[in-house]
């Protein structure tokens, strides 16, 4: 894979039931099987009034929180100096048709053990972005520990499914910045929720303007799971999502001292990607 985001690749790191085009393309034989529910309501997100509505229009409007967007968090300059600096360094292979670099600690989600190995902090390049998110209210005293670079191409099929990000060790507020192209972030409630008294998954289409911020918290982080289907892909696309801590790392928090730690090397923006 050449640094300059080209994408003439013949593996991808797709695991499990996840899949690229990548990959159905080599599996001649492959068979995917379709989840899609029975009753999908769809609805889409208005950020001025912070409404849910149906875009069948067979179904009531709902308010829907947790969702911050910021339009043009970047100028066009800046996205341009931030995607250049990103093709510079190595990308490798994600799951899913998507490629990443990672600036954070080594993660064992499952045993909940947080390694630093060679973690050195978040990319230079990110320190005045931060500086810009800390002074939005609802962004004061964010702290971000990870960041985390994806790649998004029509061409590899990359998508990312319906998912909560975890909550062990991350904290409140995930925020991602949006580059190259719009797209679509869909919502859905996790089993056993509901929502507008609807019988069925309920969907709801959050769009993401090219440069826009977008903080996911409250029920929106904890409740909602977020996906970017495939055919939201429409042509290269690239975010950056960071993350801060969970209490449990934090002071009075069970691995403050752990914490500390982290939130110091990050803090130095000297990263180079893990």
């Amino acid at each position: 894979m050449a640094a300059d985001g080209s994408h003439g690749v013949t593996t991808c790191a797709c695991k499990g039931i996840r899949t690229c085009l990548i990959c159905e393309r080599l599996k001649e034989e492959v068979q995917l099987v379709s989840c899609e529910p029975k009753n999908v309501y769809h609805f889409l997100y208005n950020p001025e009034t912070r409404l849910a509505s149906s875009e069948d229009g067979d179904a009531a409007s709902f308010v829907f929180p947790g969702v911050f967007l910021w339009n043009n968090f970047i100028s066009e300059e800046e996205e341009n100096e931030l995607i250049s600096s990103m093709d510079q360094d190595a990308w490798n292979p994600s799951q899913s048709g998507r490629r990443k670099q990672d600036f954070g600690p080594k993660v064992n989600f499952k045993k909940r053990k947080v390694r630093l190995c060679n973690f050195s902090g978040l990319p230079a390049g990110s320190q005045e972005l931060v500086a810009r998110m800390q002074r939005e209210p609802s962004l004061a005293g964010f702290q971000p520990v990870e960041q985390c670079n994806l790649d998004y191409h029509p061409e590899r099929g990359s998508a990312i499914e319906p998912h909560l990000d975890d909550s062990w060790l991350w904290g409140e507020r995930l925020v991602t910045v949006n580059m190259l192209s719009d797209t679509t972030l869909t919502m859905s409630l996790c089993p056993g929720a509901s929502a507008a008294g609807l019988d069925g998954e309920v969907r709801v289409a959050v769009r993401l303007p090219r440069r826009c911020l977008l903080v996911l918290h409250g029920e929106a982080r904890h409740t909602w799971k977020h996906a970017i289907h495939r055919e939201d892909i429409h042509r290269r696309r690239v975010c950056s999502t960071y993350r801060e801590l969970s209490a449990e790392f934090l002071p009075g928090g069970r691995q403050a001292e752990l914490g500390a730690r982290l939130l110091g090397i990050a803090a130095g923006f000297k990263g180079t990607s893990v």
